[in-house]
Parts: C-alpha cells; structure tokens; sequence
C-alpha cells in the first residue's frame, strides 16, 4: 500500500517557497528560510525546521550490533530502577512489590550504613533483583557486605558502583566479577556530575568516554582483557524533559563507546550499557508537582533512546527526603509508560526519523571532538581544567538564557504561583563524596529565581510592584499580564490600577497601595499619549522607581521590561528599590 497515494508530490523547494511568504507576513525576513527558522545548542548543533532523507548521516546499523546506535541489545523495554538512600526496609519492598525491578542503594556515613545492609535487603531475592550501590570511598567495605548476603548461591547482580579511576577498589571488583560473578559488573561511569555542574549533552558525553577510556586502561592494566574490562562498566547518564535531545544523546553515547571499542580492538563487545538518571538539575523546589512532567518527559525520552535501566526521581527530590506518595508516582510513572503506552513492546521506536539520525551523529561529532581535546591534554584527570572551564562557560550561557526566559521554567520563572503552599520533607543525606563530584559544582537550574522567591516569602508583607494600567482592559492586559508573570516570578505581589487614563487617579491608586515601584502597562499608542504624564503623577506620589513594559523611552520613565530582558537583574533591581536585603 503507498501511504501517500493521492497526494501532491512536495519538494523541498514547495516548501520553501511556502515557508518564505509566511516569514515575510510574519515580518521575520532575513535570509532562506532555513537559516530564520533554525537555532544553534549550546554544543553547535544546528536543529533545522525541516528535516528529509537528504539528511540521514548513514545506515546506524540493527539493534544489538555495532556501531549499536539503535540499542546495545536487541530487547524491548527497560529496567525500572529505583534509588533508596536511607534504611528503610518497607519502603524497599514496597518498590519492589509494585512494579520496581532493581534497586540503586547509597549506602555510606550519612545514608544506609553497611551495617544495615542486610537489614535493608532482607527479604530480597537477590538472584531476582539486580543491586547497584553508590558507596563512594566505602565500596570495598558495602560491595562485601553485599557478597556475603548472596552466600554461596548464584550472587549477586547489578553493579558494585565502584571505579579505578577514583581510587574505590575498581580493578579489585572488577577481577572478582569478572572471575566468578558473570551477571555482576564493578565499575559505574558516571556522567550526571557533568551534567548537573552545567555541562551541555556534548560535553557530558566527552567527558563520560574520557572517564571510560581511563576506566579501560586502568582495568586492562590491572589484568583484565579489553573484553572483560568493557563487560564490567555501566555509564550513567542524565535524562531531561528535552525529549530529542536527550534520545540523541543516548543513541550517540553507544555510538561513541562503539568506536571506543572498534579502537580497542573488541568491536563486538562495544556496546554501551546505560543507565539514565533524570535531571537533578531540571528539577525545582517551587511548584514541584510540575515535575512530574518534567520526568515523564525525561522517562520517555529515555526509554525511545535506549537506556537499559531508568530511574525516575520523586517529584520531590530536591526538598529532601521522598515520601512513598512521590515513591509511588515514579514508579508508576515508568509502568505507564512500559506497560499502557507500550514502550516496552517495540526497540528504537525514533529510529530512521530524519531529525533523530541526523542529531544523533551531530552530537557524537560534536562529542568526539572535545574528547579528543580531552585526551590530547593527557585525559580526564589531567585535563581538569579544560573540562571544568569549558563546563562553565555552558553554565554561564545557560545561565544567561535562563535569567531571560529564553528558557522558560514553567512554576518558576514562568506562570509562578506566589500563593503557593511549600511541600515540607525530612532532609535527605548527603550521600557518599567522591573525587569527581567535589572538583564540580552541582546546581539547579532553578535556583537563582527560587532564592529570590524564599527572600520575598520571608518578608511579614510581600512585597508588591504596582502595575499602573493605563486606557481601557484590551489595551492593556496583555502587557499587564507579562509585567505580573515577570514580577511574581520573584515572590513579589502585584497590584493594578484598573482601567483609566487620569495620571492623577492612577497615582492616587498607586500611594493607596503602599507600593514603592510603579509599572506602566499598556499599548505603544497610549503610551505615546499619556505615559509622559503618569510616570510624572506617579513620581510625586512617591514612587522610586517607574518601569514600563514595553521598549518604548518615555521622559520620566526609569527602565524597562520586555520579552527577552534580564528578568533575574529586573527583580534584583526592584528589590533593592523596595529595600529587600538580598
């Protein structure tokens, strides 16, 4: 059957063509089409408006064998993967009971001690179900305890969490896995430091082959052959509610480690296992029933790109400890997913799309560059500087973007409710240091809007911003309401004038208010008439600071804001104005 039998045969050209006339309707000329309505990532990647077969970089080969874009095996659906960081036995087989398939314990001073591991998994099968732990600097001590809980019957699996590179007993696990625990691997490469210091998908990835590579040299070095030494590592990654980007980023991940082992000399042992973390960094503490979204998005995207194992983090997770309300919601979310939506029925459900093959090899090109950086500077260690420099200048970028909106945070820099009532949650631990983490700093992307947010809160009376509307409700809502979205995204309240033009009402209204800080809010043609005049009015009534929303310049008027302004800098402003101590 021709799925598009009776339809008009388009070009690339048609489109165009088509796409032009809008773009000159729009006002947005300037160029081919292509060029107005493409955008850059942070690592150079071009992402096209329109993508066709002319784009496709190559045959990505079948699920299950080299270069393993599509998928290191040939099996549909995921491990559901769940992380426990405090001894809690019922919550662990509440996991386990409802839909949970392996757990991730972090197990060390401040979260489960290894004391208390058998307690934890007590009635675990362990034959069943597959144990990764997150020890740190006691991995040695926790992967023992574990060893001796299985006993003498087929041991444990999972991954002991252990690495050479960081001096936690990697090559001395990995030659006893290797030796006698076949479905057990040792070393976790792990790349969500990266990633939650700032790092673009890129760099994470470069800098996770870099931390491979030197994982493979260090086993190698201790005994192992190449092929045992690449059987015993798991890379972790960082799924986001950037749904394509991060599939690109898995599918590239396996590509890279694919050339990695083609190097080595093992091509068919080259393919990658994944374990995919979502976002620490995405995730807020304001209005945080929104990530719930977020890590659906993240789940999603991480079960279409491949990962092995996917662990959901509790909406909550960032205010401390998860209850087993939040527990429950990540867990369900991945078996909605696997089970109703049936990710779990089909393998590499984007692959041959001509977006997702074309940036998937972008991105492992882009990888691969600043890998090769990496390793030319001596490798991860030594280039600690590059990597951490190049990981800040990201950050900085980013951080740009997000201070004016270009992206959004949606509870927080965007739509916030200032009403909103705090969830409250026992403090979580801190979990195990590690050399890796401590040499970055780990952020959220959130959190400069959030401390201004807990600054207002604290206040006996929020402080407010009067928004001084001006003409009748069509002329002025739509700036009214950006102007009250932008000051609310800093906890402040925001009181309007109503509609009218008298300078004299709209001060009169403003003094009523108690406010300090004024906005005009209206369109470019009232302004013109009377923005002059009501900025004056509003002075004299005491106002320290008169903005307008909009880029119109107006005498009397002090600054203004609009659509891609530093919105973090305007609330910055505006609370020294209203002498807000910061």
């Amino acid at each position: 059957m021709e799925l598009a039998a009776g339809f008009a045969s388009i070009s690339r050209d048609d489109w165009r063509a088509l796409a032009a006339e809008v773009l000159r309707k729009s006002g947005a000329e300037g160029g081919a089409p292509e060029e107005v309505l493409s955008r850059r990532t942070y690592d150079g990647v071009t992402v096209a408006p329109l993508y066709d077969a002319d784009d496709l970089p190559g045959d990505p080969g079948s699920p299950g064998a080299a270069p393993y874009v599509r998928g290191a095996r040939a099996v549909a659906g995921w491990d559901v993967r769940q992380r426990h960081a405090v001894a809690d036995p019922e919550a662990v087989l509440a996991d386990l009971e409802n839909g949970v398939t392996s757990l991730w314990l972090v197990v060390g001073d401040g979260a489960i001690p290894v004391g208390e591991l058998g307690a934890v998994l007590k009635d675990v099968y362990l034959d069943l179900a597959p144990i990764v732990l997150e020890a740190g600097e006691r991995t040695l001590e926790a992967a023992g305890a574990l060893f001796a809980l299985a006993g003498d019957g087929n041991g444990p699996s999972g991954n002991l969490g252990a690495s050479a590179v960081l001096g936690t007993g990697g090559v001395e696990l990995a030659l006893r896995c290797a030796a006698g625990h076949p479905g057990l691997r040792a070393v976790t490469v792990d790349a969500t430091p990266y990633h939650d210091a700032g790092g673009s998908d890129a760099e994470e990835l470069a800098c996770s082959t870099a931390l491979g590579v030197a994982e493979l040299r260090a086993l190698t070095g201790g005994g192992l052959s190449v092929e045992q030494a690449l059987g015993q590592l798991e890379f972790r990654y960082a799924a986001t509610a950037d749904q394509f980007a991060t599939i690109a980023k898995l599918r590239a991940a396996r590509r890279l480690w694919a050339r990695v082992a083609e190097a080595c000399g093992a091509p068919g042992a080259g393919g990658q296992r994944q374990h995919a973390v979502t976002s620490s960094a995405m995730m807020t503490s304001r209005d945080p029933y929104v990530n719930m979204l977020r890590t659906t998005v993240a789940c999603f995207a991480a079960g279409v790109g491949g990962a092995e194992a996917v662990t959901v983090q509790p909406f909550d997770a960032c205010l401390g400890l998860p209850d087993a309300f939040s527990r429950r919601i990540a867990r369900n979310t991945q078996s909605l997913l696997l089970e109703e939506s049936g990710l779990g029925r089909v393998i590499d459900p984007a692959g041959g799309s001509w977006y997702v093959e074309r940036r998937t090899a972008d991105l492992a090109q882009a990888a691969w560059a600043f890998f090769q950086e990496i390793e030319a500077a001596g490798g991860i260690v030594a280039a600690g500087d590059l990597v951490s420099g190049r990981i800040a200048a990201t950050r900085a970028r980013r951080a740009d973007d997000i201070a004016r909106r270009r992206l959004p945070i949606t509870g927080v820099s965007e739509y916030p409710d200032v009403n909103e009532k705090p969830l409250r949650s026992r403090p979580a631990p801190a979990g195990p240091d590690t050399a890796q983490a401590s040499a970055l700093p780990s952020v959220r992307y959130a959190e400069p809007f959030e401390r201004l947010r807990a600054l207002a809160d604290a206040r006996p009376d929020r402080p407010k911003v009067f928004l001084a509307t001006i003409g009748p409700l069509a002329a002025h809502t739509a700036r009214a309401a950006f102007a009250a979205n932008l000051f609310q995204a800093g906890g402040l309240a925001t009181e309007t004038a109503g509609p009218g033009t008298d300078p004299e009402q709209i001060a009169t209204a403003f003094a009523v208010s108690g406010a300090a800080v004024a906005c005009l809010c209206s369109s470019d043609k009232l302004y013109d008439q009377h923005a002059t005049a009501v900025a004056a009015a509003l002075h004299r009534a005491g106002a320290r600071k008169v903005w307008l929303a909009g880029r119109g310049r107006y005498e009397g008027v002090d600054a203004n804001l609009h659509a891609g302004c530093d919105v973090l800098a305007v609330l910055s402003e505006t609370f020294d104005d209203l002498e807000v101590t910061r």
